[in-house]
């Protein structure tokens, strides 16, 4: 099974931006930062400047969060991220012909729908300057070590 790491990455753009903020922001430092290359996190910066997230201005390495931090939560970057927003899947080729297999999915829909509707409703506490927080206080710490 494949993953998706744009939920992440997008998360780590914006966190990267608010930290850097007056330091080198073009898309091949944010991907160095990421472990990626320019081209994933200028798709990404789309994205989140589609989603009225950042600013850009081409021919610049100057892209700004649009919002506080404390204004973005991680849903924002989930819905503004191009991928399939289910956070489950249910696997369509069950066999109808048996108990399990004719009933499973829609008995697992129900049960998935009320879960996401969960996982949505923390990620919308949980905000860009949560993250921010989380990053300083362990940078912290470990520079005390």
């Amino acid at each position: 099974m494949k993953f998706s790491y744009k939920l992440s990455d997008g998360i780590h753009i914006l966190t990267f931006l608010s930290i850097y903020k007056d330091d080198d922001l073009s898309s091949k430092k944010i991907a160095d930062s990421i472990g990626s290359n320019a081209s994933v996190v200028r798709g990404l910066m789309v994205d989140l400047r589609e989603a009225g997230l950042i600013t850009t201005h081409q021919g610049s390495a100057t892209p700004l969060l649009s919002k506080k931090t404390t204004h973005i939560s991680i849903y924002d970057v989930y819905i503004a991220i191009s991928m399939d927003h289910n956070l489950l899947h249910i696997d369509p080729k069950t066999n109808p012909d048996c108990i399990v297999g004719g009933n499973i999915q829609s008995t697992l829909n129900e049960i998935y729908e009320d879960v996401e509707m969960n996982a949505y409703n923390r990620m919308k506490q949980i905000t860009i300057a949560n993250v921010i927080d989380g990053i300083l206080t362990r940078h912290s710490h470990s520079n005390d070590s």
